[in-house]
């Protein structure tokens, strides 16, 4: 069993499975920020994927950040398309992909660039219950 990826652009609000992890993929930049201004309230780790269909690199991780999302089911996950939602690649800064911002109470606390899956892990670990 893996992750599933639901998508959620307009109308549909995000889809939640109970038992299954899961990377949430957004297509709209107004429902995203509504879900970051409701995440702000939680102390949940939240991990935004910023990828493209074309990256070789974000398709090799894509398993891994999967796995993470079954694994760690007390994390969210978030799949930002770049091509899809420039204005929020922008507004992150993001100029390669993968690119893997660690969010809590509405902070960056972490980021890691490139398909670095041991390294994503450990600062996953480290901030998902408040340790670093």
């Amino acid at each position: 069993m893996g992750a599933s990826v639901s998508h959620v652009s307009d109308p549909l609000p995000p889809t939640r499975f109970d038992g299954h992890g899961q990377v949430i993929a957004f297509h709209s930049s107004s429902k995203l920020k509504v879900h970051f201004e409701a995440s702000k309230q939680s102390n949940k780790l939240v991990v935004v994927d910023f990828t493209a269909s074309w990256c070789g690199p974000c398709q090799y991780i894509q398993p891994a950040v999967n796995e993470f999302a079954e694994t760690y089911r007390d994390v969210e996950f978030i799949k930002i398309d770049v091509d899809e939602l420039e204005d929020v690649a922008k507004q992150f800064g993001v100029e390669a992909m993968p690119t893997f911002v660690l969010i809590k109470k509405g902070k960056e606390v972490d980021r890691v660039v490139g398909a670095k899956k041991e390294e994503l892990k450990k600062k996953i670990e480290n901030h998902r219950l408040g340790n670093a």
